[in-house]
């Protein structure tokens, strides 16, 4: 069977179907949408009482309104370029992240803050490079691993160019330190390379060595340890090192399954740290209960799974840069959801990570509305080669 005939195309008739897949689209903006309300009614308190804020309640739903504008006009633009630009651009793109990595380390130019240097001063806003370079390294990635597809099987040739060029962007986020978007963008590769084609029985030992390494760097780093400890009991020192899990706990258990209400955490009134970002999810669960969550869960879900889809889509076009990309944004967007949604609920260690698509921050909003235009247009090249023609 053609692949027209298994999703429903005939020769010389035009597909019956949308541009866009609206199962991906919809989802995405209702996210977009409803971290923007969340954001809001989570940010408010701290907003009003905080000097820095000037007092004003609607500082950071301004701001992060801004940023979605942004990043949607953004997103406007990139759906326009063919992906052949965009593999032509990658290792160039990965370059551009590698430097802007090695400048936040910079003295004077790179911005501390609570003790981690990751954000680029750019006037009225901070870029943080790190969020850039998940994109950057799902393109990279996809385009090394299309231009290698023959040599995957070798260890010499297909695995350790990436693991150098991983190593050295992993050196520089931990520099920073920012282990969490380490995580992600380890995932990233890994996923890639798997997909990709790499050995099994190789990947089984990287995998083991990963885990080896990552229990090293955590028992190494005594800031780590301690969120480890904090993880493992944080009711034994709840105004310590488990003060911000132990108040995420109870934000999720005052909202049982309907939530207070909109608008009626007590938690985000100077209580849960980092409501507005990290912790959105604890904001949502007090105040719109399991329901709420189960459906930002839902909604994920059917973005990485749709990813996925037009993934496994392309490749059967035999597309594989597309493929790979769509499903490394799939992997990206997954791994970072299920790592901040494990933090919230007390199920993974805490860990800096925003939840994508919703939680407040400049550079993670815009190169996640970026990312879903890069996977709406391989899903619209997908539709155009079904129809015959040219992308």
């Amino acid at each position: 069977m053609s692949v027209q005939a298994m999703y429903g195309y005939r020769a010389g008739r035009p597909p019956q179907s949308q541009e866009l897949d609206p199962m991906l689209l919809w989802p995405a903006l209702a996210l977009l949408l409803f971290g923007l309300v969340m954001v809001y009614s989570a940010s408010i308190a701290t907003a009003e009482g905080s000097r820095f804020t000037g007092y004003q309640p609607t500082y950071f739903l301004l701001r992060h309104g801004v940023f979605l504008a942004i990043g949607l006009i953004a997103a406007v633009v990139v759906f326009q370029v063919p992906l052949r630009v965009w593999q032509q651009g990658a290792p160039w793109l990965f370059l551009i992240g590698v430097a802007l990595l090695v400048l936040v380390l910079v003295p004077f130019i790179g911005r501390e803050v609570n003790g981690a240097r990751r954000w680029l001063p750019l006037g009225l806003v901070n870029l943080q490079p790190s969020e850039l370079m998940k994109l950057f390294a799902v393109l990279y990635a996809a385009d090394y691993t299309v231009r290698k597809l023959a040599d995957m099987g070798s260890f010499r040739r297909g695995f350790v160019p990436m693991a150098l060029v991983m190593a050295l962007v992993g050196g520089l986020l931990l520099r920073e330190p920012d282990f969490g978007a380490f995580v992600v963008i380890i995932c990233i590769a890994m996923g890639i390379l798997f997909l990709g084609g790499i050995n099994a029985r190789l990947f089984a030992v990287l995998f083991l060595f990963l885990a080896l390494a990552f229990v090293v760097l955590i028992w190494t780093s005594p800031y780590r340890r301690e969120r480890i400890f904090g993880f493992m009991d944080p009711w034994s020192d709840a105004f310590g090192k488990g003060y911000q899990l132990s108040h995420a706990l109870i934000a999720f258990g005052r909202g049982e399954w309907f939530g207070v209400g909109l608008g009626g955490s007590v938690e985000k009134l100077f209580y849960l740290p980092e409501a507005h970002t990290d912790f959105l999810l604890a904001v949502i669960a007090e105040e719109l209960g399991l329901v709420g969550v189960l459906a930002v869960i839902g909604l994920f879900a059917l973005i990485v799974q749709r990813a996925f889809a037009i993934g496994r889509q392309s490749l059967l076009l035999e597309r594989a840069y597309g493929g790979l990309v769509a499903q490394g944004i799939g992997i990206w967007l997954g791994v970072q959801a299920f790592i901040n949604m494990g933090v919230n609920m007390g199920l993974l260690p805490t860990k800096g990570l925003t939840l994508p698509l919703m939680s407040f921050g400049g550079s993670g909003i815009f190169a996640n509305c970026v990312a879903l235009a890069i996977l709406l247009r391989v899903d619209y090249e997908n539709r155009a080669l079904m129809r015959g023609q040219p992308v």
